[in-house]
């Protein structure tokens, strides 16, 4: 059945299956950034509001997606056969933006999302059992790995190793990306992914906690 949750749900598991996140998609499409976001979803008095024609025709076209695999994703079922996609199972993890993430109450001690104020993105089921979350990259600092947009899934539970990207956060709230370089029983060294931002050292009193980067979706 075509209803408004249906509909905005296949919005939602193209993203998925593209691995962006719904803004993500609406800039891939040629469309406002804000176009899918779930606050345009519903109106202020609480109807619903639906995505138009024109929009989910530029979604379409954009990622190469068929009516045939649209309509599949909206009744829920799996297109399948010539031409045609399997839906990709989907887990919803929460997502912040790389911007709000050197806010109070975000994380908790270990790096595990706490609190108010994260949104969701449906995203294909990650190793089962790890729990993971979803940053949005703002600005250049993380270029040319990272481009604003883009969206890093992180795990607070994989064990980091030497060379691994990591998300770290110091107790000063400081929020940054960069690869490991070094640990030793007193500093952290970090290196900078963008030549243009310097290298940084940490003494190990000074981080709060320190997360792998599991992968990117662009």
């Amino acid at each position: 059945m075509f209803s408004h949750e249906r509909v905005w749900a296949a919005i939602d598991a193209i993203a998925a299956r593209h691995k962006m996140t719904p803004s993500g998609l609406a800039r891939r499409a040629g469309l406002d950034p804000t176009t899918f976001n779930k606050s345009k979803r519903l109106a202020g008095d609480g109807r619903p509001r639906w995505p138009s024609t024109e929009s989910i025709a530029k979604v379409m076209q954009a990622t190469g997606t068929s009516v045939e695999e649209f309509t599949g994703f909206v009744t829920g079922g799996a297109a399948s056969g010539v031409g045609k996609s399997r839906t990709v199972p989907a887990l919803g993890v929460p997502l912040l933006g790389f911007a709000e993430a050197g806010g109070g109450g975000f994380f908790d001690d270990a790096g595990f999302p706490a609190g108010q104020g994260w949104d969701e993105i449906a995203l294909p089921s990650p190793s089962a059992g790890e729990p993971v979350y979803a940053l949005e990259v703002s600005g250049e600092s993380m270029m040319p790995l990272y481009r604003d947009g883009d969206v890093i899934i992180v795990s607070p539970s994989a064990a980091v190793r030497r060379g691994d990207r990591v998300v770290v956060r110091t107790r000063a709230g400081e929020v940054m990306a960069k690869v490991l370089q070094r640990r030793t029983a007193r500093t952290i060294d970090l290196a900078s992914l963008n030549p243009a931002y310097p290298d940084r050292q940490f003494r190990v009193d000074e981080i709060e906690w320190i997360a792998r980067i599991l992968w990117a979706s662009q």
